[in-house]
């Protein structure tokens, strides 16, 4: 962590000097692009043009930050996160975060396209995560801790905004569809999951399985963030009845679910 401060607050500053200051950071995933051009006012901002930012190798992922604002609410996009299979420290996938709270904000909103072990749940469903279990070996908290950012022992015994929660289920509700709130497994990833696996997360309380969302939330949490997660269930992961997956059909089940979801975190934003 040595050094880290400092360079977040490089990358803060050169945002800051294009104009940025968000009250919130909405982080989308894969095939999840779009909410960008829904803002007002809007610039994009490449990743490659912010100081010790990596840039995103995933597909679906533009790779870009989108400044705007939805109402009277300056929102920060990233259109494309990084993941840590990718090869990136878990230092270097949490910076966007760090960075939006040097900058002002207050609430974390992140996406994503996951795959789906409890049987209760069907192909692009949207949920709600209200807990995860974090099995990607690592932590963007390791290491010296730098009290600038938070304490050496966060509590983590609601990393989701209980409110955010009951206020996107309202949002849902009122657009006319459930939103089911769901356990995330965290896993390093890139290659998908075996039977076994499958069975075993499920088994430990999982409905959903993933390879983000767990680093940027816990480095939320440990700023004082507010923090809501949605994903979009892109592929069942039911270890009896378990059919080859392949990613242009995850980005085409989340790019049919993405008005739904759209719809929520736009919601989200107006309290944000």
């Amino acid at each position: 962590m040595q050094g880290e401060y400092e360079l977040i607050q490089t990358a803060a500053e050169h945002l800051r000097g294009l104009g940025v200051a968000p009250r919130a950071l909405v982080v989308l995933g894969t095939g999840l692009g779009g909410l960008g051009d829904k803002l007002a006012d809007r610039i994009e901002i490449p990743y490659e043009e912010v100081p010790h930012l990596p840039r995103s190798t995933s597909p679906g992922h533009a790779g870009q930050f989108v400044y705007g604002r939805t109402g009277d609410v300056p929102v920060l996009v990233m259109e494309g996160r990084l993941h840590f299979y990718e090869g990136y420290s878990i230092h270097e996938i949490v910076r966007p975060v760090r960075m939006a709270a040097a900058l002002g904000a207050t609430t974390l909103l992140i996406t994503s396209a996951v795959g789906a072990m409890n049987p209760h749940l069907r192909l692009g469903d949207v949920v709600s995560i209200e807990d995860h279990l974090n099995l990607m070996g690592d932590s963007p908290l390791k290491g010296p801790n730098d009290e600038r950012f938070g304490p050496r022992f966060p509590d983590m015994s609601a990393p989701y905004d209980a409110e955010l929660i009951e206020r996107a289920e309202s949002a849902a509700l009122k657009a006319g569809f459930r939103l089911p709130r769901a356990v995330l497994a965290a896993v390093l990833g890139p290659q998908l999951e075996t039977r076994a696996e499958y069975r075993y997360l499920r088994r430990i309380g999982a409905d959903i399985v993933g390879m983000s969302t767990v680093p940027e939330c816990i480095a939320a949490v440990h700023l004082g963030l507010r923090v809501a997660a949605l994903s979009v269930v892109t592929d069942m992961c039911l270890p009896d009845a378990l059919e080859p997956a392949n990613v242009e059909d995850i980005i085409a089940v989340a790019n049919e679910a993405a008005p739904q979801l759209e719809a929520i975190v736009l919601a989200l934003l107006k309290h944000a």
